[in-house]
């Protein structure tokens, strides 16, 4: 029993490292299980033993894509979303979620941007699409909500609005696969033009 454990979760790893070449290219909606499979040098039944079918697997992807590893624990329970709104001043704040937003970002954007394309052919990629979206408007409600805490004069909803804006896969990718920036200033500017928005600091330069 526990070779075969072993082994499921092996294919499992090996699946979901292909699923992310695969449905960036070709595509989510073109991508067959058979490709899938191929890619991740496994059967075709082990994809379907192991997930099912192809929503469950770019379910699982995304979901390893945004942690960062395979752990269960939601992103509102990682230890940086703790850290930020322990931070003393909004500022600090700031600077750790957007840092973290980027990596994240880092891992994800191509995987949204597929997944957006998808979304307007096929009813499952619409619907992770929205619950990423409504994923992503939860994470910045609650760490908003603590900015404000200790910055009053925020208001939550352009805080929401705009950290949603600048840390989206489209913007993201634009600034640092388009125009060539470095992850760095990518996350620099985010947390300028956040601060300038939002009124936490405006002497803020960058350094880009």
């Amino acid at each position: 029993m526990t070779e075969v454990l072993r082994e499921d979760t092996s294919a499992r790893r090996k699946i979901i490292e292909a699923a992310r070449e695969v449905f960036v290219d070709p595509g989510y909606a073109a991508a067959t299980i058979k490709q899938l499979a191929a890619a991740a040098g496994v059967s075709v039944q082990s994809v379907y033993f192991v997930f099912g079918n192809k929503p469950s697997v770019l379910s699982a992807l995304l979901d390893v894509a945004v942690a960062g590893d395979e752990e269960k624990t939601a992103t509102l329970d990682r230890p940086w979303v703790a850290a930020a709104l322990g931070a003393p001043h909004p500022l600090g704040q700031l600077r750790i979620q957007v840092h973290h937003g980027r990596l994240i970002l880092e891992r994800t954007a191509d995987i949204l941007l597929a997944l957006r394309a998808a979304a307007s052919a096929d009813e499952d990629a619409a619907r992770l699409w929205q619950i990423n979206r409504t994923q992503r408007r939860t994470v910045q409600e609650h760490l908003m909500v603590g900015i404000v805490e200790k910055a009053p004069t925020v208001d939550l909803e352009t805080a929401v609005n705009v950290a949603l804006t600048l840390l989206s896969p489209e913007t993201y990718t634009d600034l640092v696969v388009g125009a060539g920036w470095t992850g760095q200033q990518y996350e620099e500017w985010v947390v300028n033009t956040l601060a300038a928005t939002l009124g936490l600091d405006r002497t803020v330069k960058s350094r880009r």
